[in-house]
């Protein structure tokens, strides 16, 4: 039966951790799945979510840990002792750990490591630590399957049931020298059907060996196992040395994060924040863009006060503003999408963007055209031929730019760095308003001759 968290749930478990229930408890949360208890505790209060997480065992209260909203989990540490926070660590991958620890001041960081009794673990996180969150060195794990070149089967196996310890998920075993220089991998399937005196040199696979760097960027390490179909990665350093791996689970998160950050920088909120966040963080995040909105607004007002005078001679044209703003902003944010999406694919090359640039320009052309016979019917039906010849070729010339503007604006900002998700926020919607408002009005003043 699926799990299904409702509120007479919530308030049943209250008034069971108020009694101490512990049979009801066990029955029924501590056999649910680690996700579905971690869904429960983001409801509770501190000192609940406390009580329930120190009744499941060490290996249980990692996963548990891990699958926290992010601002609860922050809360639920803040509570505990670096002591206790030490002991949580050493049940958690590495790269899990490092992520945790990554949100605390140096000074508390120092305190926690010194702390951990495992010290090979509390290395690893250092290590960890010393990556930036987006590369490479910063998902990769320091837990994972080793075997070097020169063992025999029989030793293999014996060094790593020690090694699976440390490994809670095995994908490959990945093989190298006394240097630890990578060479190869090989399948678990392979080494169990091998002859125990065989030697690993005879049965791993050497040949087209992916890895990527240490120092490689997050986005670069999501496209090659998207490209390979690869389900885990070794990572090397500069001297081909085998430092770690990356899994799925933690690409799947970065670009889950990346996606967030996307969505809602493209939506006009600067800050990566949780809809469960307080009100001044979630009005910080968003009030730049609406000031930039406003201050867009402002030039568009004093772009229409500037024919003020065509305005009152026709004021027919007044009608017709809110579709050459709306349209410019659509195409516009529709145009940057396309691009968007495929520098994120990793098509920095212009050699490849360019096509879809002229087909955008081409879209653009005929839609354009299309939109501008059909707003010159209705113009020149509900008002005349004259006014319908201003607000299609306006239309026209509107779309034409907005969507080569849309395509252009995050090529630009992909070359200087900045995000390109930025092109499909309110900052190019703004500007769309304000220059089709300039095309619109400038192209009646031409042909009314006002």
């Amino acid at each position: 039966m699926r799990f299904e968290l409702t509120k007479e749930l919530i308030e049943l478990l209250r008034t069971k951790i108020a009694e101490q229930d512990l049979a009801w408890i066990h029955e029924n949360v501590l056999e649910l799945h680690h996700a579905e208890v971690a869904e429960i505790l983001d409801t509770l209060t501190n000192d609940e979510a406390k009580y329930i997480y120190f009744l499941v065992d060490e290996d249980t209260q990692a996963d548990i840990l891990m699958e926290l909203d992010e601002e609860i989990r922050d809360r639920f540490l803040a509570s505990l002792s670096t002591k206790e926070i030490a002991d949580q660590l050493e049940n958690l991958d590495s790269d899990d750990a490092a992520d945790i620890l990554g949100d605390l001041t140096e000074e508390k960081i120092r305190e926690v490591i010194s702390q951990m009794e495992d010290d090979e673990a509390a290395e690893d996180i250092v290590d960890l630590l010393n990556y930036d969150d987006d590369t490479a060195g910063g998902l990769m794990q320091k837990e994972f399957f080793q075997a070097h070149v020169t063992w025999p089967v029989n030793r293999a196996i014996i060094e790593l049931r020690k090694q699976a310890e440390d490994v809670e998920k095995v994908y490959n075993i990945f093989v190298v020298d006394e240097q630890d220089r990578l060479l190869g991998v090989l399948s678990l399937k392979r080494l169990l059907f091998a002859n125990a005196k065989t030697k690993i040199a005879d049965i791993y696979q050497s040949k087209k060996i992916i890895s990527v760097k240490a120092s490689d960027s997050a986005e670069v390490v999501a496209m090659v196992m998207e490209k390979y179909d690869l389900v885990s990665v070794p990572v090397v350093d500069y001297q081909n040395k085998l430092v770690g791996r990356i899994t799925l689970d933690d690409v799947v998160d970065y670009i889950k994060e990346e996606a967030d950050k996307d969505f809602q920088m493209a939506t006009g909120i600067t800050d990566n924040v949780d809809s469960n966040a307080s009100t001044w963080r979630i009005s910080r995040s968003r009030l730049p863009w609406l000031v930039i909105a406003m201050v867009g607004g402002t030039i568009g007002a004093k772009v229409i006060s500037n024919f003020e005078g065509s305005i009152t001679k026709i004021p027919a044209m007044a009608f017709f503003i809110p579709l050459i703003t709306a349209m410019g902003g659509n195409v516009g944010v529709q145009s940057s999408a396309i691009v968007v999406q495929s520098l994120a694919r990793g098509d920095k090359d212009l050699g490849r963007i360019l096509p879809k640039l002229w087909r955008e320009a081409q879209v653009g052309l005929m839609n354009g055209i299309f939109l501008a016979s059909l707003i010159f019917g209705v113009a020149s039906v509900f008002e005349n031929s004259e006014l319908g010849v201003v607000v299609s070729v306006s239309l026209f010339t509107v779309i034409l730019f907005a969507a080569i503007f849309g395509t252009l604006f995050p090529l630009i900002l992909n070359r200087y760095k900045i995000d390109p998700a930025l092109a499909i926020g309110p900052f190019v919607t703004t500007l769309n308003d304000i220059i089709g408002l300039f095309i619109y009005f400038s192209i009646g003043l031409l042909i009314y001759g006002s």
